[in-house]
């Protein structure tokens, strides 16, 4: 089956020129990929709490700061030629907390207001972006691939972060909510359409 491309698979493509050069340097500094990781889940969790605080803007750029900081651990282990399964394992456990640790904050800030309107939206949109890559490691592991969606990780980055920039973390967790759990929808029917496939093709070889 061809390997999809998510948006962020084509990100890294675009931008390799970019990573590489200042992976490299990250490395050079003696820095490991598992400690990158490490920081871009702890400016999460600042961004996360300014955000709780109400300091949407600053908290957004705190977010963008740490997403941009993530996104360099993969590339340092490539350069060093030592991409291993536990620090995939690593920053994919990473990346759901941190996706919790934010809309955590969002939550609790719409506890503050006595938004329950908010509440919920947060809560859904944190289940959403839950599913949809718990959904992507289950069907991995039953030897199907669910690399589809409308709104991957970096993609959700993409609606928060200039929301809540301009002060709008209603809208971003509407969107999320709506769209994340549309994306889990996706790849659950994903699955569902390989797992039928994949029981056809044991039928013709029984015959």
């Amino acid at each position: 089956m061809e390997k999809k491309l998510t948006f962020s698979d084509r990100a890294r493509i675009v931008f390799k020129g970019i990573l590489d050069p200042i992976g490299g340097f990250l490395n050079r500094l003696g820095l490991t990929p598992n400690t990158i990781t490490l920081l871009g889940l702890a400016g999460t969790t600042i961004g996360a709490y300014m955000i709780a605080r109400g300091h949407m803007t600053t908290g957004a750029f705190v977010l963008l700061a740490s997403v941009l900081v993530d996104a360099f651990d993969g590339t340092m282990a490539r350069l060093r030629g030592e991409p291993s399964d536990f620090g995939a394992f690593v920053d994919s456990v990473s990346d759901r907390y941190a996706e919790l640790v934010t809309f955590g904050g969002l939550l609790y800030f719409f506890l503050t207001q006595n938004d329950t309107a908010g509440v919920a939206v947060s809560f859904l949109a944190a289940a959403g972006s839950v599913l949809v890559s718990y959904v992507k490691a289950r069907a991995e592991g039953l030897g199907f691939t669910a690399k589809v969606g409308i709104l991957t990780r970096l993609e959700r980055y993409i609606v928060l972060i200039p929301l809540l920039v301009f002060n709008q973390p209603f809208i971003a967790a509407v969107i999320i909510a709506v769209l994340a759990n549309i994306t889990a929808y996706q790849r659950i029917l994903h699955v569902r359409k390989q797992g039928r496939e994949r029981i056809n093709k044991s039928k013709e070889t029984a015959v």
